[in-house]
Parts: C-alpha cells; sequence; structure tokens
C-alpha cells in the first residue's frame, strides 16, 4: 500500500483535480512576481511624491510673485489717488499756468446757449477775441465759401 488512504467518489474526483508530487508549481517565480509589483509600486510612489514636491515649489514661487506685483498694484493706487487728490490737481494746474474758470454757458440740444460766458478772472483777453468754437446761427451768418463746395 501507498500509505495514503483510497478515496471514492466526490473526494476521488477533487483529488484528481489538485496538483500533487512533482507537478506542483514553483514558488520561485510568484514570489518574483510579487517583489516585482511592490518594487514597481513603490517606484510609482517616489515619482509622483517628486512630482508632488515640484508642484508645490512651483506653487510656493507663484504665491510670491502675486504677493509682490499685489504690492506693487497697490503702491501704484496710492500714487494714482495722490495725483486725483482736488489739491494737488489744483497745484499741479497753477504749475502749467492755469487759473480758475469763469461763468459757464450751456449749449442745449436744439442748440441754443443758455448763461453768458465770462472770462476768467486775471486773464486779458486781446481786443478782437473771436471764439474757437463758433454758435451754429454764427457759421452761417459767414460769408465766405466753404471749402469743398
Amino acid at each position: 500500500m501507498s500509505g495514503k488512504p483510497e478515496l471514492k467518489g466526490r473526494a476521488a474526483r477533487l483529488a484528481r483535480l489538485l496538483p500533487t508530487g512533482p507537478g506542483q508549481a514553483a514558488r520561485t517565480p510568484f514570489v518574483l512576481l510579487v517583489v516585482l509589483l511592490l518594487g514597481g509600486g513603490l517606484i510609482c510612489l517616489l515619482v509622483l511624491n517628486s512630482a508632488l514636491s515640484e508642484g508645490a515649489f512651483k506653487l510656493d514661487d507663484l504665491q510670491r510673485g502675486t504677493k509682490s506685483l499685489t504690492d506693487e498694484e497697490q503702491a501704484l493706487q496710492r500714487d494714482i489717488d495722490a495725483y486725483s487728490a482736488p489739491d494737488a490737481l489744483q497745484r499741479r494746474a497753477r504749475e502749467l499756468g492755469m487759473v480758475p474758470g469763469g461763468d459757464p454757458a450751456f449749449l442745449d440740444p436744439d442748440g441754443t446757449v443758455k448763461g453768458v460766458p465770462s472770462a476768467a478772472p486775471g486773464v486779458r483777453q486781446p481786443a478782437a477775441y473771436t471764439p474757437r468754437v463758433l454758435a451754429p446761427e454764427a457759421m452761417t451768418d459767414d460769408p465766405s465759401p466753404t471749402p469743398g463746395r
């Protein structure tokens, strides 16, 4: 006898399906496959970690640049506010030789003039003062021919 009990029926059919003896699969290829899979996974994790670290450094640089540009924008806005303040505008206008204006006149959409314009105080006008912009009725009374007709 072989030392093993003789199987019958269903147990005998199952025993024939299971490998026994020298036909058993070797463990070495399976162990190598598992080691290769684990090593590949670790290498992939290392590459991903490096990529994330590089992205974090780029993000930090971009945030630093954004902060400096925001500071510069705020400084420029303060300069604009300082130059557009009423007292600064008045001082700059005086430096350019400007004086406060006189009474204004308004032109209605139908061409009528409302109000009487006056010269700015302290400004001397020449004797024959002709305004640069004429009223529409002054342009029709002009006897000189218009160019292009």
